[in-house]
């Protein structure tokens, strides 16, 4: 019988840093992601608003499903944060620096839901995802006891910090859940004070359409006028907000290469990173995250930057 501690121990052994149970019923607390939308503050992510039911209930993702496994990966390298870079040097977010992580994540998934079907045997049914599901990952990892939801709107684990990447496994299986930990965000507004544009306009509240995360990465076309003019030295992402997350002064270091900081993205100069070529920056983004921006994406970010950086 697979039991909640076979599952982690397993979960480990495929590479996981966390792992934590948590039972597939309804998300009654994401009737804010509704108000949220109904604002707006999805920008133009309009998948966000067409898989909402199925958000809010994960048993409509897998017909009978009991159970969600949800997994994560510390992505934190030895490289400094980037509220510690010189003037005038690029700042990429640091989850884009190595492999993309949806195909990393999505490997060790694919060997731990294998796993899965063979221990459980005849009748077992499941979905996995990373990023691409329509399943709200955070909430089902604070549920699962992983961490909590910060004023940042990032999962914070108290032990690891908030530099982590989630996974999941949706299955039939009636797996012991585990109890979600304690919000310690307490009185602390780091996140909110030291965010450039504003975009967390209120504690556990991110309008994605002030968001440089969003702005640098999701948005197509110029960046707004408000937005190019924030945009300081961050040509691709912000971490603006984990970086000055107190909980992360200690944060969990990862080893694993395939989050280390490419060459083409160790810090370097703004103008330096301007000059190189389309093909260069092609090369670099290679089986990356950046491709999600692309060079197109990247060229507009950095020309905002030389001007207003």
């Amino acid at each position: 019988m697979l039991t909640n501690t076979i599952v982690k121990s397993a979960a480990t052994s495929f590479g996981f840093d966390l792992c934590g149970v948590a039972p597939a019923e309804p998300f009654a607390g994401l009737d804010r992601l509704r108000e949220w939308i109904d604002l707006g503050r999805h920008a133009d992510m309009a998948w966000l608003e067409r898989s909402l039911e199925k958000r809010c209930d994960p048993r409509l993702v897998l017909d009978g499903a009991r159970s969600i496994v949800s997994c994560a990966v510390v992505y934190n390298t030895d490289q400094p944060y980037s509220t510690t870079l010189r003037e005038g040097h690029a700042a990429i977010a640091r989850y884009a620096w190595g492999d993309d992580y949806h195909v990393v994540i999505a490997r060790r998934l694919e060997a731990f839901e294998s796993w899965f079907a063979a221990e459980a045997g005849e009748g077992f049914r499941s979905r996995r995802y990373v990023d691409t599901g329509p399943i709200s990952e955070k909430a089902v990892a604070a549920r699962a006891g992983l961490g909590w939801i910060g004023k940042n709107t990032c999962l914070i684990n108290e032990r690891l910090g908030s530099w982590l990447f989630l996974g999941e496994i949706i299955t039939n299986l009636p797996l012991e859940p585990d109890v979600p930990v304690a919000d310690r965000c307490g009185t602390c507004t780091a996140c909110i004070e030291a965010c450039p544009t504003g975009a967390i306009v209120e504690p556990y509240q991110l309008d994605a359409r002030r968001c440089l995360s969003y702005l640098t990465i999701e948005h197509r076309g110029d960046l707004p006028a408000a937005g190019a003019a924030a945009i300081g030295h961050h040509v691709y992402g912000c971490d603006v907000c984990q970086d000055v997350c107190p909980w992360n002064r200690r944060a969990a270091v990862s080893n694993d290469p395939a989050w280390q900081q490419r060459e083409a993205w160790r810090p370097v100069p703004i103008a330096e990173l301007a000059a190189r070529t389309d093909d260069e920056l092609r090369a670099a983004m290679k089986g990356s995250a950046m491709k999600r921006a692309g060079v197109k994406g990247l060229r507009r970010n950095l020309k905002s930057a030389l001007e207003h950086g």
